[in-house]
């Protein structure tokens, strides 16, 4: 997360924060109370901060359902949450408040969803980063399972989409196929064409080009990487050039 992120989660009080559960959450950290009572917003919402600050709470609420939170989890959190040191306490604090307080993550998901229904890109890179969380102790446990599915359900993904979101992080049947979220029966052409916008709609600098906090650029290149992975084994499998 850059600082520019918390330096708007620090000026929350001007109006820069969210209404709803994320609002709340924001507010107590900033020290203030930053929604109306009919929680409607109060000023833009800097795309930014509800990415982060969703992506933050949801990562909260699995450590809560998993029950533990490991080292490598947290370095794997903040491998994605870039903090610079003098802010690593607000997301410490963040962090902490939304794991403890007695609010469901499916409010978090509701508005994080909501945030951004016209872009399921951005919900996928969401999903991306709690699993790359998830899976930092080497296995992705049940409770985290059900927990990412019913996220994923909010978010309004398939059982397809979730499956092939899934098989970028967990080697079920270790099919590249699935990571693609293609069928085998594709022919050449429909397989590279189908690579080829995959690689369009992932790459990194799209996420540059729209303004994106840094956790979602580093969730990109690491689905990117997963997808071109999986395409160099079904091209050497099918003796592609």
């Amino acid at each position: 997360m850059s600082q520019g992120v918390w330096g708007k989660l620090g000026g929350a009080g001007l109006g820069l924060a969210a209404g709803g559960p994320l609002g709340a959450l924001i507010g107590a950290v900033a020290g203030h109370f930053l929604i109306d009572r009919e929680g409607s917003l109060l000023g833009p919402t800097p795309r930014e901060v509800v990415f982060t600050t969703g992506l933050v709470a949801l990562a909260a609420k699995m450590a809560k359902s998993d029950g533990v939170v490991t080292p490598s989890e947290v370095a794997a959190f903040a491998d994605i949450v870039q903090v610079p040191d003098a802010e690593r306490a607000g997301v410490e604090r963040l962090f902490d408040l939304a794991k403890r307080t007695t609010s469901g993550f499916e409010g978090y998901a509701r508005q994080v969803a909501e945030a951004f229904r016209d872009e399921p890109a951005l919900l996928e890179d969401v999903l991306d980063g709690l699993f790359h969380i998830a899976k930092a102790d080497g296995a992705v446990h049940e409770s985290e399972a059900r927990y990412l599915a019913e996220v994923a359900a909010i978010f309004g993904f398939d059982e397809a989409r979730f499956a092939a979101i899934t098989a970028r992080h967990v080697r079920l049947a270790d099919d590249p196929y699935d990571v693609l979220g293609v069928a085998r029966s594709l022919t050449d052409a429909e397989l590279k064409a189908r690579y080829r916008a995959l690689v369009a709609e992932n790459h990194p600098d799209r996420a540059i080009a729209r303004g994106l906090p840094p956790a979602a650029v580093a969730i990109a290149t690491r689905r990117l990487a997963a997808i071109n992975a999986a395409y160099d084994r079904i091209a050497a499998e099918r003796h592609l050039p």
